[in-house]
């Protein structure tokens, strides 16, 4: 996150340790800006006016402008609240790939029934957000085609936000369906816990760490890798089974 306080920390770290694919996490609400303006009120107008619609591409040209000002490689991008995929600014997006070079965009479609039988706590939640998604990943997907732009085919844990712990994920990595070639999989690591619900957690951490992981990784011969590194391969759908984000 460009505009995020800790930055410069961030950039430094991602620095020393150059085998990290790191993208940008667009910043549009809920966060500071690059450029002046209220970043809330431009995803609510953004539908309507012109003006608006010229302010968020000029904010996403910002924090492009910026990162690649970090000097690191653009692995991939994504969005604060996933506003990447609010229509508007998804067409906005796209065609700043090819000019700034991110080779992968997150479509956040989780697997609610698999999420449900793993845990079914806030299950009416988890109905309403997998319904959401699930329509604004295919209006994306359909922007998405013949554009070299890599997507998985399943991100799982979106729909456990929060609460990625060790034992969800073991689980979920034994029955991740064979026909799934591709699956991002979504933390918010933190070594502290936070005032937020679905926000950053110390047992996301855990579970990153956790040998068991490692170990259901293996059983499963899955390969661990991002966008970056398979962007190449020709694959339209991306394998990022070990792509940990947060």
């Amino acid at each position: 996150m460009v505009t995020g306080d800790a930055v410069d920390e961030a950039v430094a770290q991602a620095c020393d340790h150059p085998g990290l694919a790191v993208g940008l996490h667009l910043a549009l609400n809920g966060a500071g800006s690059v450029l002046p303006g209220n970043p809330i009120l431009t995803g609510i107008l953004c539908f309507f006016s012109p003006a608006v619609r010229s302010q968020l591409r000029a904010e996403i040209t910002a924090q492009l402008e910026r990162f690649i000002d970090t000097g690191l490689p653009l692995s991939h991008v994504d969005g604060h609240y996933l506003l990447h995929l609010h229509p508007t600014v998804f067409a906005a997006l796209l065609p700043l790939a090819e000019q700034y070079g991110f080779r992968g965009i997150r479509l956040p479609r989780d697997d609610l029934r698999l999420a449900l039988r793993l845990d079914r706590a806030q299950a009416a939640t988890k109905a309403t957000w997998a319904s959401i998604y699930a329509l604004l990943c295919r209006v994306a997907e359909r922007r998405l085609k013949g554009s070299p732009v890599a997507y998985t085919d399943r991100v799982y844990g979106f729909l456990q936000t929060g609460r990625m712990h060790e034992g969800f994920v073991v689980g979920l990595l034994r029955r991740i369906p064979a026909t799934v070639s591709s699956a991002e999989l979504y933390f918010h690591p933190s070594t502290q816990t936070w005032d937020e619900p679905y926000g950053p957690n110390p047992g996301d951490l855990a579970a990153l760490l956790s040998p068991r992981v490692r170990r259901a990784v293996h059983e499963r011969r899955a390969r661990l890798t991002n966008y970056a590194a398979l962007a190449v391969s020709g694959h339209r759908r991306m394998a990022c089974p070990g792509h940990y984000c947060s």
